[in-house]
């Protein structure tokens, strides 16, 4: 069997937002959703951004110290779910912990009978599901909008059950000479006041 490439938008190797603990973040391309006021327009569109071989990203995330694990996020993940999966498996098998986005419902995504999908989501340790909704945006751990949900689908993070609903959402900002990157959620249109605050 040939092993796909994965196109990544981006990574980002220590994030304390992105689930629980200090994890590596991989951002991939390209998602058929296209939610309005979604965080990161310009990883929707289905156009070649990094290709990496799975060995090689799997190297670079386990060459990296003090993580606990890794979150895949979009884009939507599951439109690569082969190679995740098979990512996934790589990385449980070293001790790291899962937790990946998706737009889609985990109802959806099982109604679909796709055995990479099934095979992906058996790799899991959380799911964070369901599609950003403008209209319910929130302050919530994890997540965007009231609808999406938290699925514990290991017993690895279950203590965390119960913080689901009160922590609330967390944004980190990484600075540098002549750019700011953020990761996290946030209410629409910050990142746009603080880029024009900043200018001025």
């Amino acid at each position: 069997m040939d092993t796909p490439l994965l196109n990544i938008a981006a990574w980002q190797a220590h994030s304390l937002v992105n689930g629980p603990g200090r994890r590596f973040v991989l951002w991939l391309q390209g998602c058929p959703l296209l939610c309005p006021g979604c965080f990161n327009q310009e990883f929707l569109p289905f156009v070649e951004r990094h290709r990496i071989n799975i060995e090689d990203i799997a190297a670079r995330i386990l060459a990296t110290s003090d993580i606990e694990g890794v979150t895949f996020s979009g884009g939507e993940p599951t439109v690569q779910s082969q190679g995740l999966a098979l990512l996934s498996e790589r990385l449980r098998a070293r001790g790291l912990t899962v937790v990946s986005y998706s737009g889609y419902t985990l109802e959806t995504l099982r109604a679909r009978n796709d055995p990479w999908i099934e095979r992906f989501l058996s790799c899991l340790d959380i799911l964070i599901d369901g599609p950003y909704v403008r209209e319910q945006a929130a302050n919530l751990l994890w997540r965007g909008s009231r609808n999406q949900r938290l699925h514990f689908l290991s017993d690895v993070y279950g203590h965390l059950a119960d913080q689901a609903d009160y922590r609330p959402a967390e944004v980190e900002f990484s600075v540098g000479e002549s750019r700011f990157t953020t990761s996290g959620t946030w209410p629409e249109g910050f990142i746009e006041r603080l880029e024009r605050t900043l200018r001025e």
